[in-house]
Order: C-alpha cells, then sequence, then structure tokens
C-alpha cells in the first residue's frame, strides 16, 4: 500500500523538474574514452575546451577497424555560421549514494533526437559545475557510439594549443558549403 502511496509523490517530483541550462566552466580539459557498439572503433583522447573563445581541441589514438591511427583536431566554433539544432527532453539521477554528502553524483541527461532523424543521443554532465559525464550518440554505420569523459580539470594549463598553427592563418571557410558544420561527434565519425 505505501507503494501506491509513493508512486505518484515520486512521479509527481520527477515530472516537476525543469529542464534548465547549464554552462560548462570557461575552460576545461580532461581526457575521454570512445567505444562503438560494432567494436570498429576504440580510442582515447585528451581534451581541450575553451567556451570563451569557442574553440575545442582533440588528441586521439587509437583503432579503427583493426588499425592503428593518430588524430589531432581544433575545432574552431567562432567560424561556423551555421545553426545546429536538436530537440531535447532531460531527466535527472543520483549515481553512488544519497544518504550523506559526498557520497554520490547529482547528473543531468540531455536525451534527443538528431536533427537528421538518423538517429538519437543523450549526454549527461554534473548538476553541479556541468563537467561531461558521458555522450551516447546511435549511428546507423557502428551502432552506439560511447563516450565516457574521466580526469577533467577546469582550465588549461597550455592555452597556446588552442590556437591555429601558422600554416592555417591564410585559410579561408567556404560559407557556400552544403556540408553541415563539425560537431563534436562528426569528429569521431570520420575514416582513421
Amino acid at each position: 500500500m505505501r507503494f501506491l502511496v509513493l508512486l505518484p509523490c515520486f512521479l509527481a517530483g520527477c515530472l516537476a523538474q525543469k529542464p534548465h541550462p547549464c554552462s560548462s566552466p570557461p575552460l576545461l580539459s580532461g581526457a575521454l574514452a570512445i567505444t562503438t557498439q560494432n567494436e570498429k572503433l576504440w580510442s582515447y583522447a585528451k581534451y581541450l575546451y575553451d567556451a570563451i573563445g569557442q574553440r575545442f581541441r582533440i588528441m586521439e589514438l587509437g583503432t579503427y577497424e583493426n588499425k592503428s591511427f593518430n588524430y589531432d583536431a581544433l575545432l574552431l566554433y567562432k567560424e561556423v555560421t551555421k545553426a545546429m539544432t536538436y530537440k531535447l527532453f532531460f531527466f535527472f539521477f543520483w549515481g553512488g549514494g544519497s544518504s550523506g554528502p559526498g557520497q554520490g553524483l547529482l547528473v543531468n541527461s540531455w536525451v534527443g533526437d538528431l536533427p537528421d532523424k538518423s538517429g538519437k543521443y543523450m549526454t549527461t554532465v554534473t548538476e553541479f559545475g556541468c563537467i561531461p559525464v558521458s555522450s551516447d550518440y546511435q549511428t546507423k554505420e557502428y551502432g552506439w557510439l560511447v563516450t565516457s569523459f574521466f580526469n577533467n580539470v577546469i582550465g588549461i594549463e597550455d592555452p597556446g594549443k588552442l590556437t591555429p598553427p601558422d600554416f592555417c592563418q591564410d585559410a579561408e571557410l567556404n560559407a557556400d558549403s552544403e556540408e553541415e558544420p563539425v560537431d563534436f561527434f562528426s569528429v569521431f565519425l570520420k575514416k582513421h
């Protein structure tokens, strides 16, 4: 009988939660591991994220179809002129225990369909600090692409690593390109 009384209270509490955007730390660095459901791709990477300058760098090594690769990409989001839209819904949960201070981790997960309806994604960040925990991205070719973040540190030890090299200074962005802007997930889906 208690269950029947507590269940509506629990559901009402969950449904009363309103999604709220969070802001990541302005500078963040760390590492991540990526695996795919069909085991074609595995990688380990270090990343640098600069929200102020809208830059993201990933330095990756791994295997793709049993062949080793190294990959280094610098994404300059200030240069992207096309909007990326995603429809989202939101939920939150505790990881670990919630009965004592410091025994658990409150996280928010955002789930949605990709704009072209080719799959789904889910990203999870900490409630306090908006630090990435994981991102899951569904693809036709690989199944689920799972990214787990760890060793996250607020700040960047060497901000110079987010500056394009000298040989890129004369490069121009083709604003008329029909290609979609590169987002976080598509970096990992390029054939290595």
